[in-house]
């Protein structure tokens, strides 16, 4: 039983993590091991200063709490101060995989389910190198602070990653497939769907042609839409950034147009997935919060160090991508919400414009980059031929403004590999997505 002092505030994180990396390439096992580490992160206010400490010894975390007392000032007036009046108190157990824990399945049945995949990444005879690769965690979270918080949740994800680099002739092409879940038997099944990945690949590899660069009308898959927000938005949304940068803060005035009408971008760790934090390491309580509501910027991301300093409420954006780490603004699953539209409707009007099914990466703040894999031109309303295109490029906010168009469906992705990075801290699992979204008009080269 953890005894807080008087004159402080302080607050632990304890994370159970179990983890799991089995790996193949070219059909060899390359990597196979499941890792369970324990882990706590102690922070201690005075008024001032914090004070952390990052520990593996679960058993004597009073002591180090202690330790960080012993180096504080107490402060009689703690509970008036600004940053600790922001704190909510939560009290909330949500174990949602009990039951199903991948913890629970043995590291051989998760060999075998990758095996079961390998078959397909030698049909091809241009596919002249291959990697496989299963991932699983399941983690087990507390957090307590000496305002009475006491909470408890579990969080897990596991899917599957493949990539293949293609050569035909002079012709190269580097393709990929993967599937993030929150279940082992979500990554079961996937054959055909594979298949089909890997056939429209070496499809695109073949007949693509390069694109004439220029101006035109596109439309975003929603992963490009969904990295899009995530990288080119998003981070802007995060409000740590902007408490010392007086530019940024004229900028990001809240109520101000800066999108179509149509517009809207949701953050929320509520969603089932990679960004799935129904609180924060705070312990603020997750929401749906919306960054851009009708094309009008609408909040931003905060811990509470950044809501006392900009005087507005909690979001449940504190985050750390393990207990090595304090917590920062992070997002959680940032997407688009959708419209009113079918693809084809999406399409229909287009005369000349292009398709970006998924993508190698984006990136971007005030201007942003995205790196496009699989393109189809759009010729009179209808899908043609496959294009490669280098990037897409453009303002944030002059591209914010020029979306004219997006689709009643809206996908949420979630995948097991790679994750979101800021400062040190990286990866930190996060989701995206987003409706099929229309750009009336974008720089592609």
């Amino acid at each position: 039983m953890i005894q807080f002092k008087e004159g402080f505030y302080a607050d632990i994180r304890i994370e159970d993590r179990s983890s799991t990396v089995i790996a193949y390439q070219a059909g060899v096992l390359d990597e196979m091991k499941n890792r369970v580490e324990k882990q706590a992160f102690l922070r201690v206010y005075d008024g001032k200063l914090w004070y952390y400490a990052s520990v593996t010894d679960i058993e004597h975390l009073q002591k180090t709490l202690d330790g960080l007392y012993a180096a504080a000032t107490a402060n009689p007036e703690i509970l008036k101060d600004p940053f600790v009046r922001r704190f909510e108190v939560n009290r909330d157990r949500q174990m949602n995989f009990e039951g199903c824990s991948v913890r629970d399945i043995p590291l051989k049945e998760k060999q075998a389910l990758l095996i079961s995949y390998l078959p397909l990444l030698s049909e091809h005879e241009c596919i002249k190198m291959s990697r496989a690769k299963y991932l699983d965690r399941n983690s087990k979270f507390t957090f307590i602070s000496s305002l009475g918080a006491d909470i408890e949740y579990d969080y897990q994800t596991c899917g599957l990653r493949f990539s293949f680099d293609m050569a035909e002739g002079e012709k190269q092409f580097s393709g990929m497939w993967q599937q993030g879940g929150t279940r082992f038997d979500e990554a079961k099944g996937h054959e055909s769907e594979i298949r089909a990945s890997i056939d429209e690949q070496i499809s695109f590899m073949r007949n693509s042609v390069p694109v004439e660069p220029g101006k035109y009308p596109v439309v975003l898959s929603p992963e490009a839409a969904g990295v899009f927000a995530h990288e080119s938005f998003g981070h802007k949304s995060e409000a740590d950034l902007m408490i010392s940068d007086e530019s940024m803060k004229e900028e990001w005035q809240l109520g101000k147009t800066v999108g179509s009408p149509i517009l809207s971008i949701v953050d929320c760790g509520e969603l089932s997935g990679a960004g799935f934090t129904p609180y924060d390491d705070e312990g603020t309580k997750a929401r749906k919060n919306y960054l851009i509501k009708n094309g009008k910027l609408a909040g931003r991301l905060h811990n509470a160090q950044t809501a006392a300093v900009l005087d507005e409420g909690l979001t449940g954006n504190a985050r750390a991508v393990s207990c090595d780490f304090e917590p920062i603004v992070r997002m959680t699953s940032t997407y688009i919400e959708g419209g009113e539209l079918d693809f084809d409707e999406l399409i229909a009007p287009i005369k000349k414009g292009y398709f970006i099914k998924t993508i190698k990466h984006g990136s971007g703040m005030s201007t942003f980059t995205i790196a496009p894999e699989v393109v189809y031109e759009i010729e009179n309303g209808k899908l043609g031929r496959p294009v490669q295109i280098s990037v897409i490029t453009g303002s944030v906010f002059e591209t914010l403004g020029l979306i004219d168009g997006l689709s009643k469906e809206v996908v949420q992705l979630s995948f097991v590999t790679g994750g979101c990075g800021k400062m040190e801290q990286y990866p930190l699992p996060v989701g995206f997505g987003g409706p099929f979204v229309r750009v009336s008009e974008m720089n592609v080269q």
